[in-house]
């Protein structure tokens, strides 16, 4: 790698190697050795963190006293500066169809809207069951071929809402190809808990859990399907995601297991009654602790500005992954079962023999109880991908070049930290940037700001774009940590009005330590300190309230971190 500014290095590459292993797997063949199908195959995985060259498995930079940055593994084709000639492509990993024992709509109903709504990826993600594991996971799958026909400029992904052994929900999701099905299948019958009565909190299960990613893994590296990824979905609902289960994800599935929803689903449930909503909790995050949770406090039951209290949180559980120097990122879904105002209801027949219900039919009657807007309508996730392709779109989930809103708060977004002064690219969202101490380097956030109207009618206004920095200390001595308390909020921007664009630049000093930073922003409507104290977070999102929190009138964005490592 030539003498640039630093080194974009992608975390956690694993080392694979073996006479008996497929010759693109096989690292004492050299990449000039091989045919030109194994060598792009081999360029693929190293991409996707599922092969190393030298690179230490620890991670970009984590390891306690680690020395100098190790040797990117980069096919030739990342070898050059990335000029951040992104296309950002808006998308949801959660949405139900009525192959799920709750669900009501078809693939081609949940797609149309999404795509009415603007966006331009999507994974259909059943519930992991009985009758989805026997039935529904085959049958759903000529509906997304269908939908893929009919609907050739968005990307619909097959994956399901896996019941993790011993934990939450995920979405697993594969590449699209002649596999995606079996792969899919064997998965859900070998490692879904509803399907295994693997649910309980014990170390059995947590390490099926495990196995599951490593069969995975073992499906990429096997070329079954070019790639997979899981995330977390809902993560401190019912607190039962222990930090350690997660960094046993991550650090099992380095490339596979890359995050979670920084935000749920379900948004509309805080709407009240007295506006015709369903009164209820905001995310339907209105649980209390069970036998099988951590001990996490009351007030990670529920959501902060529509946001999980892990994410949320200054200082808190993600950050607490992240000081690790670690890849661990946030997305934000609908996971759209049933939507407010929905006047459609099941064609009504038996879901556990057929393993779906009948196509919906008109109700002839507004249902305001449902708590979910559908894909696209609120939540946005949205990926900075190289190419409109289905490899693009999880090649840039997993290097976490990654930014979620809520209502349209914003257009777009740039982020990038580079050498003060300089106005070449920078290193962008997800991107670690290795220099030497005593280097001056600068934050830059360019962001559209929205100029027409969202999907309730209204432009929404951005207040206020805060900048968090947290310094990365290494790994943990406890796995089940989950506050960072180097962390806070450095600096805040006021955005004025009347603009399109807004951008800041924010000097971050000369570095003397490794760090990460990464940005919020808020329409400034509800605000208090954060759970950590105002020192950490003086002005953060609110705790959700039931029956009394209008999403519309409480918008945020969050974006991931960019790593600066100091060497």
């Amino acid at each position: 790698m030539g003498p640039h500014h630093g080194h974009h290095h992608h975390h956690d590459e694993v080392e694979i190697g073996g006479s008996d292993l497929p010759a693109a797997l096989d690292l004492s063949t050299p990449d000039e050795e091989l045919r030109p199908e194994d060598r792009s195959r081999r360029s693929f995985l190293r991409r996707a963190g599922l092969l190393g060259a030298g690179v230490a498995a620890a991670g970009a930079f984590a390891g306690a006293g680690a020395g100098a940055a190790p040797a990117a593994a980069h096919g030739k084709d990342e070898d050059k500066k990335d000029n951040g000639d992104f296309k950002w492509l808006a998308g949801d990993h959660h949405i139900h169809t009525h192959y799920s024992d709750d669900g009501l709509y078809r693939v081609i109903d949940q797609v149309q809207h999404g795509r009415a709504y603007g966006l331009d990826w999507m994974v259909i993600t059943d519930h992991g069951s009985n009758a989805h594991a026997k039935i529904g996971v085959d049958k759903v799958n000529p509906e997304i071929l269908a939908a893929r026909e009919a609907l050739k400029d968005t990307l619909i992904f097959q994956g399901l809402e896996w019941n993790i052994p011993g934990a939450e929900h995920g979405t697993v999701f594969v590449h699209p190809g002649r596999n995606e099905l079996s792969v899919l299948k064997k998965f859900e019958n070998d490692y879904d808990a509803n399907v295994n009565g693997t649910g309980a909190s014990t170390p059995a299960n947590e390490a099926l859990a495990i196995a599951g990613l490593n069969f995975l893994s073992d499906q990429v590296k096997r070329g079954k399907v070019e790639h997979a990824l899981f995330l977390a979905n809902h993560p401190a609902r019912n607190g039962i995601d222990s930090p350690h289960e997660i960094r046993n994800w991550r650090d099992a599935a380095p490339g596979i297991a890359i995050g979670m929803e920084g935000a749920p689903g379900h948004q509309a449930g805080g709407i009240s009654k007295d506006n015709g909503g369903p009164g209820a909790f905001r995310g339907s995050y209105g649980n209390s602790p069970s036998a099988n949770s951590f001990p996490y406090p009351l007030e990670s039951y529920r959501t902060w500005g529509g946001f999980d209290w892990f994410t949320s949180t200054v200082g808190g559980l993600w950050d607490s992954l992240l000081a690790e120097g670690k890849a661990w990122w946030i997305t934000a879904n609908s996971d759209a079962h049933t939507v407010f105002l929905e006047t459609a209801v099941r064609g009504n027949k038996d879901f556990n023999e057929l393993g779906y219900w009948a196509d919906p039919v008109h109700g002839g009657k507004v249902t305001s109880s449902y708590v979910d807007f559908f894909p696209g309508y609120y939540s946005r996730t949205h990926v900075g991908a190289k190419t409109d392709s289905y490899l693009a779109v999880m090649d840039g989930l997993r290097l976490g070049r990654v930014f979620v809103d809520h209502g349209g708060l914003i257009a777009g977004l740039d982020m990038r930290v580079r050498k003060a002064g300089d106005r070449d690219g920078g290193t962008p969202l997800g991107g670690t940037l290795s220099v030497k101490k005593g280097t001056a380097l600068e934050l830059v956030v360019s962001v559209d700001l929205a100029t027409l109207p969202n999907w309730a009618s209204f432009i929404p206004r951005l207040a206020r774009v805060d900048v968090i920095r947290g310094k990365v200390t290494g790994k943990p001595a406890d796995k089940d940590a989950f506050t960072a308390p180097n962390t806070r909020v450095e600096k805040s921007f006021e955005v004025g009005t009347g603009q399109k664009k807004a951008t800041f630049t924010y000097n971050l000093g000369r570095v003397d330590h490794s760090y990460y930073v990464r940005v919020r922003g808020t329409d400034g409507n509800r605000q208090s300190p954060g759970y950590l104290g105002a020192s950490a977070d003086p002005h953060g999102p609110s705790i959700d309230v039931q029956g009394a929190t209008d999403p519309w009138t409480d918008l945020w964005f969050y974006t991931n971190p960019i790593f600066v490592e100091a060497r």
